[in-house]
């Protein structure tokens, strides 16, 4: 620890009285000062022992003796150190009654020990307790990191919990508590969650304080710091204590921060190889080689082919409306300008297909379960086992999304969510098929302003919504102009006579009731209507066009 009054006062060499403040022995000393200044505070920063011999002083007089204590107990100073036989030949009563009133250790110095004594003792302790922590410090991470080898970051965490004397946390990339040490410290860690979703927002490596003494909930000061070595944090430390952490605690807090970071974040090159063997197992099986894509696979993501799985595609809300827009032949710009705008559009807003690999990949690792995460140009295509935790937690966070972009009602916002398709269930031999289904699904979503469309949803419900679509509803324009045409005419009501007898399948006397009309004018009109667009009504095909192309044009 570092050196005190008392330990200055039990030093031998220096043969120190003390006169005043007995029982505030016991503070820490920053540092020896000497200063004969009558106003010496502006240049103290707290924790320091004034060594004065009341050159430019009254010490004689009570109430200059009363002010200048307060300003020195009011800026920090610990003790006052007071030489006698230079200017006075014992310490004045006015200075003693002052600093017993303000509760200020004032020591009598012995005209044979000189200030500079003083200093070097407390220099000397204050460097053989930095010592100490050091080597504290080095003993903590050689036991840390045996902990890490034997045990892993549950051993390393209960190691580090013990060095620091409260508790320790790891989270994963979503904010999740990974493991905590004692066992009751989930639970607090578990409270801190908001606090470590605001650290990973900012740019690793970051910390912050939280709770304290001068929070009214938290009985403990919890440090956060951010793990990894990337842009975004793939990890976080959490570290509760009563107090503010010593030399000693600190450097064993640093240690391990290293060694979490090793442990939880993979190096650059193997992260890139799993994801190139990743990328080959997602070929074989879309090009029909399961057997071969089992093999690469290997232990790696080999479970992940011994059950159904789901095939999920996602982009950028940002690149999905640019693809949307390129899917109308009238807005088709060039393939440079095309791939530039892509380019920038993935640019624009922040990462967000980043932070599904890690919301994907932190849901897998929590259930034990493999996932494999492909980035495909501006996509990301990723396998996860059907049912499984990967899969639910993409939903909720898409879902998540979309609540926020609906609670802002922006516009400029969207670009920062998703657009995900993802399959049916299947298994390793239907994989091109399960990829075609992700797309379709996410086609789906694109064109219906969606964020998140599974297979199944697009066999529910009805066909009709696909029919919000500029292309169609230009068809349907282009067929029923000349039937508009001729309404506005006023020479009969030909659209709504054939919807009509549309609606009831041909039977010509329920839909001239409809109209109101009498059944030989309702087989006029739909002659009329042939001989205008010259198609038979007889061709199931052609009713079939006409139908939907009302209900495009009707917006239904």
């Amino acid at each position: 620890m570092p050196p005190t009054l008392a330990s200055l006062v039990h030093h031998s060499a220096l043969k120190l009285t003390v006169r005043a403040g007995e029982d505030r022995l016991d503070v820490p000393v920053r540092w020896a000062h000497v200063s004969e200044l009558a106003d010496p505070v502006p240049y103290m920063e707290g924790g320091e022992l004034l060594l004065i011999t009341a050159l430019k002083l009254d010490a004689e007089d009570p109430e200059a003796m009363r002010r200048y204590v307060k300003r020195l107990a009011g800026a920090g100073v610990v003790g006052l150190g007071f030489a006698v036989g230079v200017n006075y030949d014992e310490i004045p009563e006015a200075l003693v009654g002052a600093a017993r009133e303000e509760g200020l250790p004032l020591l009598e110095v012995p005209r044979r020990t000189p200030f500079l004594a003083i200093s070097k003792a407390v220099s000397a302790a204050i460097a053989a307790d930095q010592y100490r922590s050091v080597t504290a410090g080095f003993a903590a991470q050689r036991e840390l990191t045996r902990q890490a080898l034997t045990d892993g970051p549950e051993g390393l965490l209960a190691a580090l919990a013990s060095q620091v004397d409260g508790w320790a946390a790891l989270y994963d990339a979503s904010g999740a508590v990974v493991a905590a040490a004692p066992e009751w410290a989930g639970r607090r860690a578990a409270r801190l969650t908001t606090e470590v979703e605001r650290l990973r927002e900012r740019p690793a490596p970051a910390s912050s304080v939280t709770g304290g003494s001068g929070a009214p909930d938290n009985d403990d000061r919890v440090e956060l710091h951010s793990l990894g070595t990337g842009r975004r944090p793939r990890a976080a430390l959490a570290v509760g204590t009563a107090s503010a952490l010593g030399t000693a605690e600190r450097y064993a807090v640093h240690s391990a921060i290293a060694l979490l970071t090793l442990t939880t974040e993979r190096s650059r090159s193997l992260y890139a190889a799993e994801q190139r063997i990743g990328a080959a197992v997602l070929r074989m099986l879309l090009a029909g080689e399961p057997e071969h894509a089992r093999t690469v696979a290997g232990d790696l993501y080999g479970g992940l082919l011994d059950a159904p799985f789901r095939l999920i595609v996602a982009e950028t809300a940002a690149v999905s409306s640019v693809r949307l827009a390129a899917e109308t032949p009238a807005r088709v710009p060039s393939a440079a300008a095309s791939a530039a705008v892509l380019a920038a559009a993935a640019d624009l807003h922040g990462d967000p297909l980043g932070a599904l690999t890690e919301i994907l990949e932190s849901a897998a690792a929590r259930s034990g379960e493999a996932v494999l995460v492909v980035p495909e140009g501006e996509r990301l295509v990723a396998l996860a086992a059907d049912g499984g935790a990967a899969v639910t937690a993409c939903a909720e966070y898409v879902v998540a999304l979309e609540a926020a972009r609906t609670r802002e009602q922006a516009g400029a916002g969207d670009e920062d969510g998703l657009v995900v398709g993802v399959s049916a269930p299947a298994g390793p031999i239907a994989a091109a098929a399960a990829y075609k289904q992700a797309e379709q699904a996410l086609s789906v979503a694109r064109r219906r302003g969606r964020m998140y469309v599974e297979h199944e949803q697009l066999a529910s419900g009805s066909v009709l919504p696909l029919l919000a679509d500029e292309a169609v509803r230009a068809f349907a324009d282009g067929l029923l102009r000349p039937l508009y045409e001729h309404d506005a005419t006023g020479r009969g009501d030909l659209v709504a006579s054939l919807r009509a007898w549309l609606s009831r399948h041909g039977q010509w006397d329920a839909a001239a009731a409809d109209l109101g009309v009498h059944r030989h004018t309702l087989r006029y009109r739909m002659r009329r209507v042939e001989e205008i667009l010259g198609r038979s009504l007889d061709d199931p095909d052609v009713r079939m066009e006409l139908w939907l192309a009302l209900k495009a044009a009707s917006g239904e």
